[in-house]
């Protein structure tokens, strides 16, 4: 048999005959590697141990002290042993398919009955059955006749459609879990006793259709949860009750932010507490735009579908667009229009009047633009994911060699706005050229260059995914990470080198010709309504004194206290501060407690002690102890405390 080379990560090679197994290299380095081997990397793919290896290639062995590839084949597996353990206890239960997702995986199965709250701890209880079993894990490739065969033969379905999905190309792989069989692409472990046994939930059920297609059957999905280990599944699991009591949809009601109705769907109902939040952060970030040199535009939102069309949009975008059929007055057939899904193609109208120099470039063009985009029902989420929002959207259009400073500009002002809002913590992914995409690989290299050369230089930590970018140029995403460990992707720099060709920006260069600008898509919050929903979560409701909806509530204590409380609240106000008075005839433990629960960031109780004193009786939200102010000092402290991070807006 012919010999390969294999690479391992110390640089060093070894040849083995080809067909050698990573399970037999791991076998020929150490007895202790072998036990301890899960899977490999060959050539940067994740391979199974039993997986032949038939060229030259670079290997590394895998173990559960790798994070990553560990976490993969305990969720894939888990979700093979939760099917397994299904079709014992229910054997007329058919199966489908069963991904590793964020945390775990899920399974969808078609079953008559529904699965209920007990039937999840049965199954729970059978896996660890399976687990202890410590039952081997094989695999076959074969051929596409007797896989169907088996499938027709088991009465399986679900599973015959999806052989009938494969490209003919591609190998049929069969999965053996002891005497259970899945089709799978696997990797999978070596036996069901390396998942541990005390790391895994099952979390709920909820409806599907077969293949996220509403025509099809709709079946049950049950959801688990999986790590390493018992305290990375309790720490999660104490996040996640963390989460529920964060959860913004709770605490819109209790705050009374805003709500949501059948009447309009995924569109959001601010009431007069949720939109002074909006006011608040709309402001700041105006103030943060206008000193960093943008130009705040405003453009139509109902669009003729010629422009969407010119864009691209219509053919790539047009089943998520809100279409508008007008019937124009002496016009043979309705105008079509659509409400605009972003608002890129405006923005390139606007920089479209009038002639362009190099000398205008960079200008930087922002928007605070009400999109509307069709999201399935079942994808919708509170403020998290709806149809209708506002993006604090912006497009710088500038040369190839302005590219950097303006990425180098838009991160560090993404920075301190993060800061100001209370995230200290952001990571940044780098998405380059995919295989089909336009611009020739030089203009390529300096692009991505110019972005790699932007955070480097300011000193951030990045990730680069490989062949993620989009057709017309490479991106930047950013993820923040909330109080309780959270990750949320908001901002965005895009280099766009395609729709001002396809729009017809131009300017004019130095050299006297007419050359089209790069178009930089660049967001910091994403969305108002998200990231109002991730601002509420973040600090559960608790806002910070400037962006608090209700910022002082004065409260009597004594009824002969009314009217010194109207002084101070009417004080108050005049100096900018957010301020309403409390003389209901009410206990001041129950005011407290009802503002408490309110989050209401500041009460000032006053009796008559107060009254004498002209002084206020400070309690803010959160805290046991009270102090006392003076009229005047309590007054230029909250004013003080009023204005937002730096001043801004």
């Amino acid at each position: 048999m012919s010999q390969i080379s294999l690479t391992f990560p110390d640089g060093n090679s070894r040849s083995y005959e080809a067909g050698v197994t990573p399970a037999e290299v791991a076998a020929s380095i150490a007895p202790s590697l072998a036990k301890a081997a899960i899977s490999a990397q060959v050539d940067g793919q994740h391979w199974d141990l039993q997986w032949p290896i038939l060229a030259d290639a670079r290997i590394s062995i895998n173990t559960m002290k790798d994070d990553g590839p560990a976490l993969e084949l305990i969720r894939h597996d888990l979700a093979h042993i939760m099917a397994r353990a299904v079709q014992e206890i229910w054997p007329d239960v058919k199966v489908t398919i069963g991904p590793v997702r964020d945390q775990g995986w899920f399974y969808d199965f078609d079953r008559a009955e529904p699965f209920t709250p007990e039937d999840l701890g049965l199954i729970e209880a059978r896996m660890k059955q399976i687990i202890n079993a410590r039952d081997p894990i094989r695999t076959e490739v074969w051929d596409r006749d007797r896989a169907i065969a088996f499938y027709e033969a088991k009465g399986e379905p679900f599973k015959l459609e999806l052989i009938d999905r494969i490209p003919g190309n591609e190998p049929i792989r069969m999965y053996w879990h002891g005497d259970w069989q899945d089709l799978c692409r696997g990797p999978h472990l070596q036996h069901t006793g390396q998942v541990p046994a005390d790391a895994f939930k099952l979390t709920h059920v909820a409806g599907a259709y077969w293949l996220g297609d509403a025509s099809r059957p709709m079946l049950q999905r049950i959801y688990g949860l999986a790590f390493r280990n018992r305290d990375d599944l309790k720490a999660h699991l104490t996040m996640l009750e963390e989460a529920a009591k964060r959860d913004h949809r709770k605490l819109g009601r209790e705050m009374d932010l805003f709500h949501l109705q059948d009447e309009a769907p995924g569109m959001v109902f601010w009431h007069p507490n949720g939109w002074q939040i909006w006011r608040s952060l709309e402001a700041y970030m105006r103030g943060r735009l206008d000193r960093a040199g943008y130009r705040e535009i405003r453009t139509p939102q109902v669009v003729d579908r010629i422009l969407w069309e010119r864009s691209g949009h219509w053919e790539a975008y047009r089943e998520n667009m809100f279409i508008v059929e007008v019937d124009e007055e002496g016009a043979k057939e309705k105008r079509i229009n659509a409400l605009k899904p972003m608002n890129c193609p405006c923005h390139v109208q606007v920089y479209n009047q009038g002639l362009k120099s190099y000398r205008d470039l960079p200008l930087r063009l922002a928007e605070f633009g009400a999109c509307h985009r069709y999201e399935s029902s079942g994808s919708m989420h509170g403020l998290m994911r709806v149809r209708g929002f506002t993006q604090d959207d912006a497009h710088i259009f500038c040369t190839e060699a302005q590219i950097e400073d303006e990425c180098a500009g838009f991160i560090a002002l993404l920075s301190s706005v993060y800061r100001d809002l209370g995230f200290d913590r952001f990571d940044i992914k780098l998405s380059t050229r995919p295989d089909v995409r336009i611009g020739t690989d030089e203009q390529w290299d300096r692009v991505e260059g110019a972005l790699t050369n932007a955070i480097e230089k300011l000193g951030l930590p990045y990730e680069v995914n490989p062949g993620d970018g989009a057709f017309y140029g490479p991106k930047l995403d950013f993820k923040l990470t909330d109080a309780i460990g959270r990750q949320w992707q908001c901002g965005t720099f895009q280099v766009d080198a395609q729709l001002p060709g396809r729009l017809g920006a131009e300017y004019v260069g130095e050299d006297g010709a007419k050359h089209m600008p790069y178009m930089l898509h660049r967001a910091i919050l994403g969305s108002f309504e998200r990231f109002i929903g991730i601002l509420i979560e973040n600090y559960a409701g608790k806002l910070p004194f400037w962006l608090a909806p209700r910022q002082v509530v004065v409260a009597s204590i004594v009824s002969d206290a009314d009217p010194y409380v109207r002084e101070v609240t009417e004080a108050l106000r005049k100096a900018g501060v957010r301020a309403e008075a409390d003389t209901r005839n009410e206990k001041i433990n129950y005011k407290v407690r009802e503002h408490s629960l309110g989050k209401v960031p500041v009460i000032l109780a006053i009796g008559m002690k107060e009254v004498e004193e002209r002084s206020v009786s400070v309690r803010r939200l959160g805290e046991t102890r009270t102090e006392s102010l003076g009229f005047d000092a309590a007054v230029t402290a909250l004013a003080f405390d009023a204005l937002p991070p730096g001043g801004a807006g």
